[in-house]
This record gives structure tokens, C-alpha cells and sequence, in this order.
């Protein structure tokens, strides 16, 4: 069932009016689906079931504690890549070996606290890396479960240049013909347990084919790496599952059919006693999200139609920092002009053009462009659809604008999950001073 649907016009999420909801909240406010956030992640581990992957959700696509700990109750682990959201994982009730470290540069600082809270295990990306965290962990007198992220060359070609991380000249991972050496040096250090690799080609991922080719790469790279001596008893298949944001050239793929071909590829693996694990975030989370934004002002400029709203980039970075398009609708329309698709690229008969602009100072600061729409003035209450992910965790304090609430939707419950900053919350690590 949609969560977020219009009913005599009027936008709800599951069975909360957005109009009556922004009343309470004012706006602008981030309103997420808890239904949403289960069904998604039900889907996946049911796709995928075949393979019993360890499931750790990505922390970094939509991190609040209570997102995080409702994840964690349908059986989710956590995939983090700093140690703010290894914190956030702990603190939401995740025990640390149900959490996967990743990220390209972890400080040593970052290494020593995960591994004296005993983290599941580390994706390593460097040589350099994998020395520290030996090092680290011989200080401690511990022994560290590791992957090594391999870089398979591998990536879709829709997938925007910002967020392909897989193809060979990217910082992330190590080129895979230097993955045989790296388990020479390491392979047999008492302070290492070196049974995975670990492969992420980008996100968002459009069809199966992409991870099919990197597994490829993968598996063959394991096959060499058991000749030497060092057998693979785990792949991670990193996350980057497409979420449909609407577009017509872009519709939406279930978790069947990445699960399908992958599952047959991974089959004599895990039936030769391999493990799998997966790390969706976007997927899971994109569409339980929506922004609440008033209307602050129309205005003509040249021949556009522009309209300013109360949230603007601070609040919503990915149009500004990916050219990313997400579907904007009135929340209350009149007969007959409920949105016919999720398409944000749709053109109505009858509708004008426009463009939606944020109120900060940066001429990048646009959330839509030439947008067809029903008649919208000031005051007027606007939904920007499939922001659960990348949204509000990418949100900053930027022109001394204030970060929005979040606040989950439940049946007919809503539950403030963040309140909304104040202006002293800008203020505030800047009131204590002291010599260093």
C-alpha cells in the first residue's frame, strides 16, 4: 500500500493529514512512513532470503536513532562509515558486532573506539589502512574480522559521476589485481582474521547486470586468493539498490529482480558454506520521505514562473549537489488535480510552468525546475517526495538557517523523532571559549 497518497486532494502519509500535520510542526519538516521503513526492509531480506545475508542498513542515507533503532528491531545490523554514526548505531541499541565499519579514510581515533567496543568487522580500503588497524588491534590485544574492499572496475552507466564509486580511479577500494599481495602480507597476522571482500560499484544501481559483472571479478579474485592459501568465507555486496524517484526513464525495480540474479550467481558459493551480506540504504529509505514546505513568495523572472519556498539546499542538498529530481506537489488540491504520477518531469493541460527555489543565497539553491503544476500561491503548503534518503543527513546550518524536525508517521500516530532547531542551537558550541 502507498504510504504517502492524495485523498479528496489532500496528501496523507499512512493515515496522517500532511495539511493538519504542518499546522502543528510549522515548516519546513522531514515526515517519514514507519510503514515505509518495514516493508522495504521486509522485501529485501525476503528477496534475498535463498542467500541468508547479513542485512546491515546504511547508516549514512537516513541516521536517526529512532529510524535506526526500528530498523534494528526488524533484524538489521548497521553499516557505518565514521565513528558519529558508529555512536549513532550504539546509541539507537546496536550491539557493535552487528556493525560493519566502512568508509575510505577512518581516523586512528575512529580504529581505536571501534575496536575496543569490538566492531563486527572492518571494510578496508587501502594497504595503509589494514596497518593501522593491525597495529591497533595488536595494541589492544585483539583479533579483528576484516574485509578487503576490492575496486572491480566495475559501474552503471546511468549512475551519476558523483556517486559511481566502483571504476578503476576512484579513491574507493584497492585495484583487484593488488588484492593477492595485500593477503600475502597480511593474510597471516594473529591480530587480522582476513575472510571477506568486499565490493560497493555506486549508487543508485538500475538493474542487476552491474553486480553481476563485479561479482564476476569477486568471485574469480577469491578462486585465486583459495589457491594461495587464503580461502573467502564471506562476500559483502555492498548496497546501491535503485529507489524510484519517479522518472519515466527510470521506474521503479523490486528487490526480485536484483535479488534473482544475484542470488543465482552467489548459489554454489553459499552452497559451498560462504556467507553473504548486504548493505542497502537508499533503497530502504528514499521513499519513506517526504519535505513539508510552505510558499513564501511568487514571482515573475523574465518569462519563469518562480516560486520561493521556506527550505532551499541547506535542508535538501541533492538537487543542488547531483542535479537530482524529486517530484513537488501541492499537499491540498482542488478536484482533479491529484498528481497522475510521481514523475517530476509530467506535464498536465492547463498547468503553468515553474521553478522552485529555496531562500538561501546561491544561485544553486533551485529544488525544481520547470515544473508543470497547479496554480500555486503564497502561503501554500508544498511535498517534496522520496527524500528519506540523503536528506536530512546531508543537512547543514549554512546561511545560519536553522535544521527542520523529523517527525514519524504510524497509523494515525506522529511521533517527533528530532525536534526543530533554534537559534541557539547555531550558536551554542561557540559559547564556551578556553585556551589550548
Amino acid at each position: 500500500m502507498e504510504a504517502f497518497e492524495y485523498r479528496d486532494g489532500e496528501l496523507f502519509c499512512e493515515d496522517v493529514s500532511l495539511q493538519q500535520l504542518a499546522e502543528r510542526t510549522k515548516t519546513p519538516a522531514y515526515v517519514y512512513s514507519r510503514r515505509t521503513f518495514e516493508e522495504q526492509y521486509r522485501e529485501a531480506a525476503q528477496a534475498f532470503a535463498e542467500l541468508a545475508p547479513e542485512v546491515r542498513y546504511s547508516v549514512k542515507s537516513c541516521g536517526n536513532l529512532h529510524i535506526l533503532k526500528l530498523l534494528a528491531q526488524c533484524g538489521a545490523g548497521m553499516d557505518v562509515v565514521s565513528g558519529g554514526e558508529l555512536y549513532r548505531a550504539l546509541r539507537a541499541g546496536v550491539k557493535a558486532e552487528r556493525v560493519c565499519f566502512a568508509g575510505v579514510g577512518k581516523a586512528d581515533h575512529e580504529l581505536v573506539e571501534a575496536i575496543r567496543v569490538g566492531v563486527g568487522s572492518f571494510n578496508v580500503e587501502s594497504e595503509q589502512e589494514l596497518a593501522t588497524i593491525e597495529r591497533v588491534a595488536r595494541e589492544q590485544q585483539k583479533r579483528v574480522r576484516v574485509a578487503v574492499r576490492i575496486n572491480p572496475d566495475v559501474g552503471d552507466s546511468k549512475t551519476h559521476v558523483k556517486t559511481n564509486t566502483g571504476k578503476r580511479g576512484t579513491k574507493f577500494g584497492i585495484d583487484s589485481e593488488r588484492v593477492p599481495g595485500v593477503f600475502q602480507t597480511f593474510g597471516q597476522s594473529p591480530h587480522l582474521e582476513l575472510e571477506s571482500l568486499h565490493m560497493h560499484i555506486g549508487s543508485p544501481i538500475y538493474s542487476a547486470e552491474p553486480y553481476l559483472r563485479a561479482i564476476t571479478v569477486v568471485l574469480e579474485l577469491a578462486e585465486t586468493l583459495r589457491r594461495q592459501g587464503n580461502p573467502i568465507s564471506k562476500l559483502n555486496l555492498g548496497g546501491g539498490f535503485m529507489a524510484s524517484y519517479g522518472l519515466a526513464d527510470a521506474p521503479e525495480v523490486p528487490w526480485s529482480t536484483f535479488a534473482g540474479p544475484i542470488t543465482e550467481a552467489l548459489r554454489p558459493f553459499v552452497a559451498s558454506g560462504g556467507r553473504c551480506l548486504i548493505e542497502p540504504g537508499r533503497k530502504i529509505s528514499a521513499n519513506a520521505g517526504v519535505l513539508l514546505t510552505r510558499v513564501l513568495y511568487t514571482k515573475k523572472c523574465g518569462d519563469r514562473n518562480v516560486v520561493v519556498v521556506d527550505t532551499g539546499m541547506t535542508h535538501l542538498m541533492r538537487p543542488a549537489l547531483y542535479d537530482s529530481e524529486h517530484f513537488v506537489w501541492p499537499a491540498k488540491v482542488q478536484a482533479g488535480h491529484a498528481p497522475s504520477s510521481r514523475d517530476p518531469r509530467q506535464r498536465r493541460d492547463g498547468f503553468d510552468i515553474y521553478d522552485v527555489h529555496g531562500p538561501i543565497c546561491e544561485s544553486t539553491d533551485r529544488l525544481a525546475e520547470a515544473r508543470s503544476l497547479p496554480p500555486v500561491q503564497r502561503g501554500d503548503l508544498l511535498a517534496i517526495f522520496t527524500v528519506g534518503a540523503y536528506g536530512m543527513v546531508m543537512a547543514s546550518q549554512y546561511n545560519a538557517v536553522p535544521r527542520p524536525p523529523e517527525v514519524l508517521i504510524s497509523g494515525t500516530e506522529s511521533l517527533l523523532i528530532r525536534r526543530r532547531e533554534t537559534y541557539e542551537d547555531l550558536v551554542q558550541a561557540e559559547l564556551e571559549t578556553r585556551a589550548i
